[in-house]
């Protein structure tokens, strides 16, 4: 069995080498398969990328010619895998792979086929940030429940675990951050075993880079009703 493991980054300079080495540190027993997809960062991330392709000819690399969003990144990295199961990894150290295992546990053991990861059923050490964006969070999160009739606690979380063959039945367009909520709103739709596990969470400040911000949790709680009712 195959991991593939989809990295979205955009001016992740800073940050890109640890997170990688902390995914490669990680054993779970399965082989992974990387794939990078740069969405046209400026701050020299790009070019430390490129020189890892020259390295590890073993790894997926794609290169965006304009900045797009995660969606569209995403998009892009899906559509490079060739595991059986997809997992989603920042590029920014909020989340540690060392949570892996504890994601890929119920699909593993036969019990889920998608798995999302909560930074609020407190698992483990959680980094107190801002106080408004935990209650967007759980606005988001309450809304999308209501739509697809789901309890999930963290419908926002990057920690997404699919086996392949959800992900192949379904279209994804949102190219920002909306991408979270449609692919809640599409799975939902379908009978496939959905779990969250809690997981760790290291948050930075925009001071630190985090880059989210209300005008895209006002475009969550669009996305959430549109593709309640668009597929």
């Amino acid at each position: 069995m195959k991991l593939s493991i989809v990295i979205p980054v955009y001016n992740e300079k800073s940050t890109i080498h640890a997170l990688l080495e902390k995914v490669l540190a990680e054993d779970v027993g399965l082989e992974k398969e990387i794939i990078l997809v740069d969405d046209y960062s400026t701050d020299g991330t790009r070019s430390e990328i490129e020189k890892l392709k020259e390295k590890h000819s073993d790894w997926k690399f794609v290169f965006h010619e304009k900045n797009q969003g995660k969606g569209a990144a995403l998009q892009s990295g899906f559509a490079a895998v060739t595991g059986d199961v997809v997992l989603i990894q920042d590029a920014d150290l909020e989340y540690d792979p060392k949570e892996y295992g504890r994601l890929l546990g119920p699909i593993l053991d036969g019990h889920a086929d998608v798995v999302y990861g909560s930074r609020f059923l407190g698992g483990g050490p959680h980094r107190v940030v801002y106080y408004w964006h935990s209650v967007g969070n759980r606005l988001i999160t309450t809304f999308s429940n209501m739509m697809t009739n789901l309890n999930l606690t963290d419908v926002e979380v990057c920690y997404k675990v699919f086996k392949k063959e959800v992900l192949k039945s379904i279209k994804l367009t949102e190219k920002r951050f909306g991408i979270e909520n449609e692919i809640t709103a599409k799975i939902a739709r379908g009978e496939w075993r959905i779990y969250e596990v809690p997981i760790s969470y290291y948050g930075r400040s925009y001071d630190e880079g985090k880059k989210i911000t209300w005008k895209d949790g006002v475009r969550a709680l669009w996305c959430i009703l549109k593709y309640r009712f668009c597929r």
